[in-house]
């Protein structure tokens, strides 16, 4: 099993949380694997520095971009992911938490007797940007106008278009991955009004005679 733990080293819950992945590396060394990654926004010599300060016994290294996008973009800290020995994810859990809700999925993973069974991590877009296609809902995208048609078309056409901001991604993988992006965030923005019967009437709004108000305009 493998826990990958992305965190931070000026992240508060980060650090209040590193005592209980010691603890759980150190009764399950011959059964964890606990990776943790700290983002960008930390610095590598501070990391390591952290690091041999701490008494961190499981493996820490800076999380690269590739794996961040992997991983869908990490919104907030700490983000842990529980994976089992094939690769699967099994569960995504965001902030500080309880300490032995690893370990009961750990013993349930293991076939221990424990409280609890095994429930399989299901992306419905919101997370890897693989599965985009299957999103139901995006970050900042409003279609709570639309119909259930009107919607499926938006998301199609939202899964087929790129972003213009330069990330390489198409507009649903782009409102998943940063959802601070106003490129991408705009642009749906505007597919979802037009979708919705309003890009006839915003067309009319840009098309206003020159020397027209501010005001008149909107």
């Amino acid at each position: 099993m493998v826990l990958l733990n992305f965190w931070a080293t000026w992240c508060g819950p980060c650090r209040a949380e590193i005592a209980d992945l010691v603890d759980l590396q150190k009764r399950y060394r011959e059964k964890l694997e606990i990776i943790a990654l700290a983002t960008e926004e930390d610095d590598a010599d501070e990391v390591r520095r952290f690091v041999e300060h701490s008494g961190i016994n499981y493996r820490v290294a800076m999380a690269s971009d590739d794996v961040v996008h992997a991983y869908g973009g990490i919104a907030a800290l700490p983000t842990s992911f529980v994976i089992d020995a094939q690769g699967r994810v099994v569960q995504k859990h965001v902030g500080l938490n309880d300490p032995s809700l690893y370990e009961r999925e750990l013993k349930a993973m293991l076939g221990m007797p424990v409280g609890a069974k095994v429930e399989y991590f299901e992306d419905n877009g919101q997370v890897f940007l693989k599965n985009a296609e299957r999103a139901t809902e995006l970050p900042g995208v409003d279609f709570s106008r639309l119909s259930a048609g009107q919607k499926t078309a938006a998301l199609r056409q939202l899964n087929a278009k790129s972003c213009d901001c330069g990330c390489g991604l198409t507009l649903a993988q782009c409102r998943i991955n940063d959802s601070a992006c106003r490129v991408s965030l705009a642009k749906a923005v505007e597919l979802v009004r037009e979708i919705s019967g309003g890009g006839a009437k915003g067309k009319t709004k840009t098309a206003a005679p020159v020397g027209s108000s501010p005001h008149q305009q909107n």
